[in-house]
């Protein structure tokens, strides 16, 4: 008898499904240490066998004590994964309001996703077959330490040697599902920069999948792999390399700062 294989459709969906029956454990605030400014940066993200996909886009503006980022993947086949990002940054890192769309051939399933910290609304958008869309709006009573689409800021913020954390975000599945991450320091790894050797503190972001959950996903070859960050280490640290899966599904994308080279 033959067993027959789950759709890429399928295997996302479950995979979100499964990061949205995490078990609850405290997470952590993370206290201000270097306050962000405005900025725009370009990355190039890259498939595993160094085909170019993507030119991604990071830019970043401040009003008062909120930074608002926004970080744009434009894929060579019409493919975006768009994530606008408003947080506080007084004190430790707050969210407020988070949208993630990600939508093309390059995703198993479109997303648009609003989380309003401030009011616990969570907000989806679907296309529907007659060329309309719908909305699905609920609350959900948020912790103080969601972190969607700020964890990279959160990890310019943490010592490099730091003891592993935990934060929390909300996954965009059945209405939104409270996720755990796993933080915790790697390794340190040198690079390239504007031809200077500069290193860089690497953390490991896990989502942690607990009990059968866990078990489940792994027999089913759900769990969400690892994603890898590298921060450059100095007095002002900056996002040089992140290497995962988009939307915590589908191939491993390797985005690397522009001018930055590493070891291969």
């Amino acid at each position: 008898m033959h067993s027959k294989k789950a759709s890429p459709e399928m295997k996302a969906a479950c995979a979100l499904m499964a990061l949205g029956l995490v078990s609850a454990s405290p997470a952590e605030q993370i206290p201000v240490r270097h306050l962000q400014q405005p900025m725009q940066r370009w990355m190039v993200a890259r498939s595993e066998t160094r085909q170019t996909l993507a030119r991604v886009e990071f830019s970043q503006s401040t009003k008062g004590d909120e930074v608002t980022m926004r970080m744009i993947f434009h894929f060579g086949d019409g493919s975006i994964d768009d994530e606008t990002t408003t947080y506080r940054q007084q004190g430790v890192f707050q969210l407020v309001r988070d949208q993630h769309i990600e939508r093309g051939p390059f995703f198993a399933r479109p997303v648009d996703f609003t989380v309003n910290a401030a009011t616990g609304e969570l907000t989806s958008r679907s296309a529907e077959a007659n060329g309309g869309s719908s909305v699905e709006t609920r609350h959900m009573d948020l912790p103080k330490d969601v972190a969607n689409g700020f964890v990279g800021t959160l990890l310019l913020n943490v010592p490099p040697h730091t003891a592993p954390f935990r934060v929390e975000m909300v996954a965009p599945v059945g209405g939104g599902r409270l996720v755990q991450l796993l933080i915790s320091p790697d390794s340190e790894q040198a690079f390239q920069m504007d031809g200077q050797r500069r290193r860089a503190m690497v953390f490991r972001i896990h989502p942690v999948l607990g009990g059968l959950v866990g078990i489940l996903a792994r027999l089913l070859g759900l769990q969400p792999k690892d994603v890898m960050v590298w921060i450059e280490e100095g007095a002002e640290p900056a996002v040089v390399r992140i290497v995962g899966q988009l939307g915590g599904s589908g191939p491993v994308v390797i985005s690397d700062l522009d001018g930055a080279s590493f070891a291969r």
